[in-house]
């Protein structure tokens, strides 16, 4: 699981290390921006002191990270493929007045489709409204050869751009990726691309006659397929070599070989030739004992995700979207994660959940800070800021997992973000924002630590009990449960007994940042009248909401007014700790035993509804910051050189490509399924 951005304005506001700045010196983190995305890059400290055979390590694995993007765009939407060639085509062969509106507005749409990998928004999955004329766009694909259009086989121009007219410009026409709400058909009612010509009943009917109940290590049914209808008949294709997706998993696998020769270990070697075997056969038994083998392997410096992975793409959150990344070890950094690792019995036993659903001996929890070297797919342009994985339960049980907090993407946010004025127009007084430029960098920080080494790690289902039982419902439960395990465990005096604060208040700026970002901040991310349907903000705000008004008999959280505007105000942090203790308990008991309904009443009283009066207020005075509510990033360029027989000698790092030559490039190179 992935936890991302609580809120880039406001995250680490106090000092960075001396180390950190001098590499901070004259870098320009901000690239471009247009809508509601700001654009940055980042940069990847430490590669230059890696070995030759470290550096060629993260160069193949890099590759193999870039060619699984238009997995993620194929699986995002049916059409996006189609959609993001025509575009560059007119892009690239336009010939008009460039200061015009709707040529400007086509611009800012193509940016657009290429941050969310697709038509529709990558956080509100809403399909976007183009504001540039359909006239305009007909008019610059009628001028291009059939031979520039991504036509299908027999498909004639005409046809197309009419398909196209309809894919742009129909709100109406898939217009949300993955609908959550309520009582709705939620694959029917959903624009992606992992399910066609099925209802949710028949996928649902279909998974309930081939699981065994009885298996202790079940299997992620659906990870990597598509589910269709076939003569009346509900299967299942996988995304596999000579299956979905062949031409690119085919060019991944090319690279993971060549990675497979640099392995820094025989262990890491191992895990590498084992995905590559998942790949190849596209068995789900194979895929977990990949992921059993990549959770055990802890020694080397270097390491990646590359797969299937999280299902936040898929309503009923089984189908996980593609994703690549590649980072290595921050050795400094990741003492703090150290210590919290080793001490993850401990907070275990200390969760104030029902022991029925404790885990009694914690195996194999392992958590360091990362340097991301490149992000790809589902992490790409916008990327969590930490992962805890694998994502089985019973893996997790019984061989443990990897947490990993990105420090360098996080330090990315925090120098971009300075001076930004959010804190001091949202924060209730002086006091509340002295808490956070004191304390907020470790704060946040060690929250993200927690919540993806301890959070996701912690509990146990009961014996029968399937995590898919929760439906729709299961992803924003689970980032709440975490959320609420490290908010919960972050005013433990435990903290300073490791060292790891050394003021006790230290919490108190995560608790207020929390609190204020799951009521209020979050609510600029949304346009008027929407109610909430991303998980990880249902999961911020049913956490926020219920403490709110679970204290309200103790006046624990205080929604004060002043000069026409709202603030929050926490008047007792003990409380509100002990409120996040009764809630992680009840998330927990809901996991544990399987309860739906109790996890949709949560999720829908709590997390869902929108105040519309407090909605305006906060977009009136965010608007006035001027300020992008997403952020994203470009990602460094690596280049090898090689000698007469073809080995590496040399990997050298830049930063200097821009957002529009960045994309355009990886569509030329690093797109096996347009070819």
């Amino acid at each position: 699981m992935k936890k991302t951005l609580i809120a880039a304005t406001i995250v680490a506001l106090s000092t960075t290390s001396s180390i950190t700045m001098a590499q901070n010196q004259n870098f320009d983190y901000k690239v471009d921006r247009f809508a509601d995305v700001e654009v940055l890059r980042y940069q990847v400290p430490g590669f230059d002191d890696l070995s030759l055979k470290q550096k060629t390590l993260v160069y193949y694995l890099t590759q193999a990270a870039l060619l699984g993007r238009d997995i993620l765009t194929d699986q995002n939407c049916k059409y996006n493929l189609q959609v993001r060639s025509t575009l560059e085509s007119i892009y690239r062969n336009y010939k008009g007045d460039k200061t015009t509106s709707d040529y400007k507005n086509f611009v800012v749409y193509l940016k657009q489709v290429w941050f969310a990998n697709g038509i529709h928004h990558h956080y509100s999955m809403d399909k976007f409204k183009p504001a540039f004329s359909q006239a305009f766009f007909d008019k610059q694909a009628r001028a291009l050869p059939a031979s520039q259009l991504p036509l299908a086989k027999g498909q004639t121009k005409a046809s197309f751009i009419k398909l196209m007219d309809k894919v742009i410009f129909d709100p109406t026409f898939m217009a949300k990726r993955v609908n959550l709400a309520d009582g709705q058909d939620l694959i029917v009612t959903s624009a992606n691309n992992l399910y066609e010509g099925v209802t949710q009943r028949e996928v649902e009917a279909y998974y309930k006659s081939i699981k065994d109940t009885t298996d202790a290590h079940p299997i992620s049914y659906g990870l990597n397929t598509k589910v269709v209808k076939e003569n009346g008949k509900v299967v299942e294709k996988p995304y596999k070599v000579g299956g979905l997706y062949s031409a690119a998993i085919t060019k991944i696998v090319d690279n993971l070989k060549k990675a497979s020769a640099y392995a820094e270990n025989d262990a890491q070697k191992a895990y590498i030739d084992k995905l590559i075997e998942f790949y190849t056969t596209g068995s789900l038994k194979t895929f977990d004992e990949y992921s059993i083998m990549w959770a055990q392997e802890t020694k080397s410096d270097v390491d990646f995700i590359n797969g299937f992975i999280e299902n936040y793409g898929d309503p009923l959150s089984m189908t996980g979207s593609w994703e690549g990344m590649v980072q290595f070890r921050n050795k400094a950094a990741s003492k703090r994660t150290g210590l919290i690792s080793a001490n993850a019995q401990y907070f275990e036993n200390a969760s104030p959940v029902d022991p029925r659903f404790k885990k009694e001996n914690v195996q194999g929890v392992s958590a360091k800070v990362i340097t991301a070297a490149i992000l790809g797919g589902d992490s790409y342009p916008s990327t969590p800021i930490g992962i805890n994985l694998p994502n089985s339960n019973w893996i997790r049980a019984a061989y443990g997992s990897k947490s990993v907090t990105i420090e360098n993407i996080t330090d990315a946010y925090d120098e971009s973000s300075k001076g930004s004025g959010t804190v001091e127009e949202f924060a209730y007084s002086p006091v509340e924002v002295n808490l956070m430029k004191k304390y907020l960098t470790l704060a946040d920080k060690l929250h993200t630590d927690m919540h993806e080494c301890l959070g996701h790690a912690s509990g146990k289902l009961l014996p029968g009990v399937d995590a898919g039982q929760l439906k729709n419902y299961r992803s924003t439960l689970e980032e709440g449960r975490a959320d609420l395990f490290a908010l919960y465990h972050m005013a433990d005096p435990k903290l300073l007994e490791l060292g790891i604060f050394t003021d006790s208040d230290t919490y108190k700026a995560e608790y207020y940042n929390y609190i204020l970002n799951g009521l209020m901040l979050q609510l600029r991310r949304i346009e008027p009248g929407k109610n909430i349907e991303e998980a990880h903000m249902r999961n911020r705000m049913f956490v926020s909401r219920w403490c709110y008004e679970r204290g309200k008999s103790d006046n624990v959280i205080e929604m004060v007014k002043r000069d026409g505007k709202t603030y929050i105000k926490i008047n007792d942090y003990a409380k509100l700790r002990n409120l996040f203790g009764q809630l992680l308990a009840e998330v927990q008991r809901i996991k544990s035993t399987g309860d739906y309904e109790a996890g949709r009443s949560l999720v829908e009283n709590y997390g869902v509804k929108v105040d519309p009066e407090l909605h305006k207020e906060v977009l009136a005075r965010y608007a006035k910051l001027n300020l992008a509510p997403y952020k994203g990033f470009v990602n460094p360029v690596y280049t090898a050189t090689f000698d007469a027989k073809g080995n590496v000698t040399d990997v050298k790092v830049a930063y200097n490509e821009g957002y529009t030559q960045q994309m355009l490039r990886y569509s030329r190179d690093y797109s096996p399924l347009t070819k």
